[in-house]
């Protein structure tokens, strides 16, 4: 942690996608065996690709998974029906291999990593575990800032470097999940006040609430959101915002700074995503939005980037799933450009 001394983070250096790149790349996909505009949506990914990767083509190998995992203390006014213990024990599971997003990752042939930002208790070390922690759990929003500000730059100081780091690795793309019981609550706070967004519309259901449940939600939201006004980037994280989700938008930094594609989960994800690109927005070039989940608040996130997700799936259970799922659509995408011949070669039977 910075002392006081030293200069507060600052977000990489991001370098927008130079716009004029797409037409050559939307005639270079369409120069290939096939009709112009014949595969649809892939071949508007595969010019987000190519811009990316400019000027080299964009690699299609190794996929990385990082999952950050916290608590928050909104909890404890009933926002979910699970306690945060939930929390800790996802996480055994994931390190264990068993959850739902290793059998995703298994089946697209994605690495994971599993990263402690600020689960509420400690975890035993595991070969695929980051200790990242930053402290135990979030402070109760409803009622108290959920963290420091020196906390939330740390937060997304360390998303950014392990990106960084995974990409440094090897990783060609980066995507992006989360555990953190209470998770969707703060998600629902950082896009009310960031996009902004009327705050009746950002609340779902989360991990399935009944409607007693749905009611102590909305007024622990609303009590949280009257307790401070704030609006910038920085001070929503400090207020309202989760380790985890602080530490996947520094990370959405860290890939986009290395001029790599960040797959974005769902709702949680996004809303990292969201302050992000509030931070930076040349980062929101570098977003591929994997899918629309199923969770009340997500539309209006993908509204307000003009984003279409890859996906409709109905899922909405966070974990980086969506995003594990949309792995090989990215991978055929940048294959799309380096793999298949042009109709002129076909044609010339020079195949």
């Amino acid at each position: 942690m910075p002392t006081e001394s030293e200069p507060p983070w600052q977000p990489p250096t991001i370098a927008p996608l130079d716009q004029a790149l797409a037409a050559s790349m939307r005639a270079r996909i369409d120069g290939k065996a096939k009709p112009p505009g014949s595969l649809g949506r892939i071949e508007d990914l595969a010019v987000q690709l190519g811009m990316i990767a400019y000027p080299a083509d964009p690699p299609g190998g190794k996929a990385v998974l990082l999952v950050f995992a916290a608590d928050h203390g909104l909890t404890e006014e009933g926002v979910s029906q699970y306690p945060s213990a939930v929390t800790v024990a996802m996480v055994k599971t994931y390190l264990a291999g068993r959850a739902s997003a290793n059998a995703f990752a298994a089946a697209s042939d994605v690495d994971i990593r599993v990263v402690d930002a600020g689960v509420a208790a400690e975890l035993p070390v595991h070969r695929n575990l980051i200790d990242a922690k930053i402290r135990m759990g979030t402070g109760n929003a409803a009622r108290e800032p959920a963290m420091s500000i020196r906390q939330a730059r740390e937060a997304l100081a360390k998303g950014c470097a392990l990106a960084m780091a995974e990409i440094d690795a090897g990783a060609d793309i980066v995507a992006l999940g989360e555990m953190g019981i209470g998770n969707t609550a703060s998600s629902a706070l950082l896009v009310h006040r960031l996009v902004p967004a009327p705050l009746d519309d950002c609340i779902g259901a989360g991990a399935g609430q009944d409607d007693p449940g749905m009611a102590r939600k909305r007024a622990a939201i609303a009590k949280a959101a009257a307790r401070s006004n704030v609006s910038s980037p920085l001070d929503v994280l400090s207020e309202f915002g989760g380790l985890e989700i602080g530490m996947m938008a520094g990370a959405v930094l860290g890939t986009a700074s290395r001029r790599r594609p960040v797959l974005i989960d769902g709702f949680i994800s996004s809303a990292a995503a969201l302050l992000a690109i509030r931070l930076c927005p040349a980062a929101r070039d570098y977003c591929v939005f994997a899918h629309r989940s199923a969770e009340k608040g997500h539309d209006i996130v993908l509204a307000a980037f003009g984003a279409k997700p890859l996906l409709d799936l109905g899922l909405r259970l966070g974990e980086g799933t969506g995003a594990l799922l949309a792995v090989p659509l990215v991978r055929a995408a940048a294959r799309l450009l380096t793999d298949v011949a042009d109709l002129s070669d076909v044609l010339a039977g020079n195949i």
